[in-house]
């Protein structure tokens, strides 16, 4: 915040064309600021209007650290405005996950539950997330990422953001899925004349909603790490404390979304044909299936997008000849 407030109050000043008469780390002397730790960061080009905190002014030094910031304290700044956009179309899959604690679970009510005369509780499901995790780790650590070292030339085989591409994709597939599931489902229970009881047993296996919960699993072993790992990597190093608020805000706000959607959906499908009634046997829930694989097709462009453009932290020093002065944790 204080780097904006800073450029704020210089916004009328013209920034200089060289970046090396800016206020930086170097200059910082015991009199006038106190002086941080922190890794030197290269002047980047993008933002500029946030350099503005790091002129100074030709009375001298300024101890207040609203009115000067150093351009490693700018460039911080910058470098989580870059993760931003990687940030928000993160949030997509978490609301594709909700869908599994909440409707899925509702679906699984009306369906054959039974294996002989043991009767699976509905929300029990979700142990498929937990057998689906436990299952992609290993195959991704023993299969997967020793041949996407070879073929990526890179020693940890996908890099963060393709783990999270990986578990965008994943997510996709899970809502066509399960949008598929409960076509075949209203169609099994229309054939048998239940659709106008909610409490009907439909006779059509609850195991038919397995794949939906495996690959939305899958996908939270992929997007989950690839989120903590990105997030963990690339935040300034004095600014570590954000990075778990910034994953962790990511499924809050997706369970958010989900709550939204539901609520758009009721009020525009409500009185005529509604999407998701009390009785999901009378409802179209296969179309709000649809519509979470359409957001999350349109979501995916724009990460793509966003994920090519952005350039990792210690590739950017290297360019720059600067030595990343910290070894950041890292998922393998």
């Amino acid at each position: 915040a204080a780097v904006f407030v800073a450029a704020w109050k210089k916004r009328h000043l013209e920034l200089p064309s060289d970046s090396s008469l800016l206020f930086n780390i170097d200059d910082v002397t015991e009199g006038s600021m106190k002086k941080k730790k922190k890794q030197k960061l290269p002047h980047s080009k993008q933002f500029r209007f946030l350099d503005r905190a790091a002129i100074m002014n030709q009375s001298g030094l300024e101890a207040n650290k609203w009115s000067l910031a150093t351009l490693t304290d700018v460039e911080e700044v910058k470098m989580v405005l870059r993760m931003l956009p990687i940030w928000a179309t993160t949030v997509i899959f978490w609301t594709v996950y909700a869908q599994m604690t909440t409707f899925s679970v509702s679906q699984a009510t009306t369906m054959d539950r039974h294996i002989g005369k043991f009767q699976i509780p509905p929300a029990s499901l979700t142990v498929f997330f937990v057998a689906a995790i436990l299952l992609t780790v290993p195959v991704y650590d023993k299969l997967i990422a020793p041949i996407a070292k070879k073929v990526l030339n890179n020693p940890q085989g996908f890099t963060p953001l393709q783990r999270i591409g990986v578990g965008l994709v994943l997510s996709i597939i899970a809502m066509i899925a399960a949008a598929l599931t409960e076509i075949k489902r209203l169609r099994t229970a229309s054939s048998h004349d239940l659709t106008t009881n909610p409490v009907a047993k439909i006779p059509l296996s609850v195991f038919w909603l397995v794949p939906q919960f495996l690959l939305v699993g899958a996908g939270e072993a992929f997007t989950y790490i690839g989120q903590l790992d990105f997030f963990l990597r690339e935040c300034p190093k004095g600014m570590k404390a954000m990075s778990t608020g910034l994953f962790l805000s990511t499924l809050s706000l997706g369970f958010f979304v989900s709550s939204l959607l539901v609520t758009v959906v009721h009020k525009v499908t409500g009185n005529n044909k509604p999407w998701l009634p009390n009785n999901l046997n009378q409802g179209r829930l296969y179309n709000f299936y649809w519509l979470l694989t359409i957001l999350s097709c349109f979501n995916l462009g724009i990460y793509l997008v966003f994920a090519k453009w952005y350039m990792y932290k210690d590739k950017r020093l290297a360019d720059e000849g600067i030595e990343l002065e910290e070894a950041d944790p890292t998922f393998h």
